[in-house]
């Protein structure tokens, strides 16, 4: 069986991978021993090709989640000729960030979408996000007005992880302001001052301040921003999806400046917000593009292990700044 998950909501079609992830703990591998996954920007084909084949005594099946295969050219023809060939009892599930966009003539891409299991996660227009927001406010058991929705979605974007993130803060904010309330098992609703008050814009200054700090190699000042970001509560896989987010960005736009473009260029032709932009330029200043290559696969390596339980976020993180 072939499932591919792919878009550029990656909230929601991570939840769909864990959500996917579980059902296959639950009805074949109580342990999850047999779920591998595989991230084609840094697995070779021998070790996919070894994933399809291998079988256990213990499960009947085994799942096999590669990701980012549609950013990787140079794998795509051999393993299309894998596939297509050989027939396998695992379930693999190809897991991708990429919008489908101007893909049409790809072969690999035309093969995965004539799939029997295919979800495209596109980003939700601003109303479909603040309908999302409403419900999953009720969800974790807050209560918000579809124009409080409105306006947090208006004030943070399409970013569910941001979102989700700012929805656990205000919900944990108006349970401080009414305990009594809550303890009568009543709700307090979540209101547009409150969002105002609370919750961050679209870009997260917290978030350039690190990065500045960690291209300016100043060490002692990134751990302890790092250090203020999860005291107060920032979710890991959040900060993660955050710090990998401006990283690529930063690739990006060092890769622009290489080809001696300039800032609103590399604004237009990456289509970064202006803002964006000229933060992002002046970062990448203190960079190489192989130093950025190479704290790029660490992250994507750290958010591997985060994802599947391994290592620790917080000290393989500051361990990375220190190395910088």
């Amino acid at each position: 069986m072939i499932i591919f998950l792919y878009g550029e909501d990656t909230y929601r079609s991570r939840q769909k991978l864990n959500e996917l992830k579980l059902k296959f703990i639950k009805d074949i591998d109580k342990r999850g021993d047999n779920i591998k996954l595989i991230n084609t920007e840094s697995a070779g084909l021998d070790e996919i090709n070894e994933a399809f084949s291998a079988s256990s005594l213990f499960v009947s099946k085994q799942m096999v989640i590669i990701e980012n295969i549609l950013k990787s050219k140079k794998m795509q023809k051999p393993l299309l000729e894998i596939l297509e060939k050989k027939e396998t009892n695992n379930i693999i599930i190809f897991y991708d960030e990429h919008s489908g966009e101007k893909l049409g003539a790809n072969k690999f891409f035309k093969f995965l979408s004539k799939q029997k299991f295919v979800q495209q996660f596109k980003k939700l227009s601003n109303t479909e996000t603040a309908n999302w927001i409403k419900k999953t406010t009720e969800k974790r058991g807050g209560k918000i007005s579809l124009r409080a929705s409105g306006t947090l979605a208006g004030l943070v974007g399409s970013d569910l992880w941001q979102i989700s993130n700012e929805i656990d803060k205000l919900i944990s904010y108006k349970k401080a302001q009414a305990p009594e309330l809550i303890e009568n098992a009543g709700q307090a609703e979540i209101n547009d001052k409150d969002i105002t008050e609370m919750v961050r814009g679209k870009f997260d200054e917290n978030i350039f301040a690190l990065t500045d700090a960690i291209s300016q190699k100043n060490k002692a000042l990134s751990l302890n921003l790092l250090e203020k970001e999860l005291e107060n509560g920032l979710a890991e896989p959040y900060l993660m999806h955050m710090l990998i987010r401006q990283f690529r960005i930063l690739l990006q736009v060092r890769a622009a400046m290489d080809l001696g473009h300039t800032s609103r260029k590399a604004a237009s032709e990456l289509k970064l917000h202006p803002f964006v932009a000229q933060k992002s330029f002046t970062q990448a200043k203190n960079f190489s593009i192989e130093s950025l290559k190479i704290i790029f696969s660490r992250l994507i390596k750290m958010d591997r292990q985060l994802k599947t339980g391994q290592g620790d976020f917080k000290t393989d993180l500051a361990l990375m700044i220190a190395s910088i």
